[in-house]
């Protein structure tokens, strides 16, 4: 089997976490300028406590910190299909996915997910989040390095019965 060209697939976010990541942000520009502030009045007194600038060196770590994980989440939320693995990166989080162990994929129609299984106990499923136009892309891209992967689909009606039982 030829070696293939790694193919990648940008995370997708919805609204709501878009807008929970703009807020994060905006919770931590508050929290430098809110420092800085206070760091400005404490430096026009006694300068000489320990603890305070501890203080103030915890809330910019703090701060610098969760602005990295907010940016590296945006801008490094993907899925890489390798020749072997399915790599989900969420940020600085990833998850590997033997290819061989994927059996089957199925697109819920009416909720508009694709989720991709499992043979092995210990991760059955997960749910791919990329756009939908995406799905058949992300499935071909699957198939080509490992055509034992099954594909389907899931109508609206079906989905409604399947929750029914």
């Amino acid at each position: 089997m030829e070696k293939r060209e790694n193919a990648k697939f940008a995370f997708t976010f919805s609204p709501s976490m878009i807008a929970a990541f703009t807020v994060l942000l905006a919770l931590c520009a508050a929290g430098v300028a809110l420092t800085t502030w206070q760091l400005v009045g404490f430096l026009q007194g006694d300068i000489s406590s320990v603890w305070k600038w501890m203080q103030f060196l915890l809330m910019y770590l703090v701060c610098a910190l969760l602005t990295v994980l907010v940016v590296a989440m945006l801008i490094k939320s993907q899925y890489i299909i390798t020749d072997k693995e399915l790599i989900c990166c969420f940020g600085l989080i990833r998850s590997k996915y033997e290819l061989s162990k994927i059996y089957s994929v199925r697109h819920f129609k009416g909720s508009g997910k694709l989720a991709v299984y499992f043979d092995d106990y210990k991760n059955k499923y997960t749910i791919i989040v990329v756009k939908e136009s995406w799905y058949d892309a992300f499935v071909k891209e699957l198939q080509a390095r490992n055509d034992k992967i099954e594909y389907d689909f899931m109508t609206a009606e079906e989905e409604s019965d399947l929750k029914k039982k």
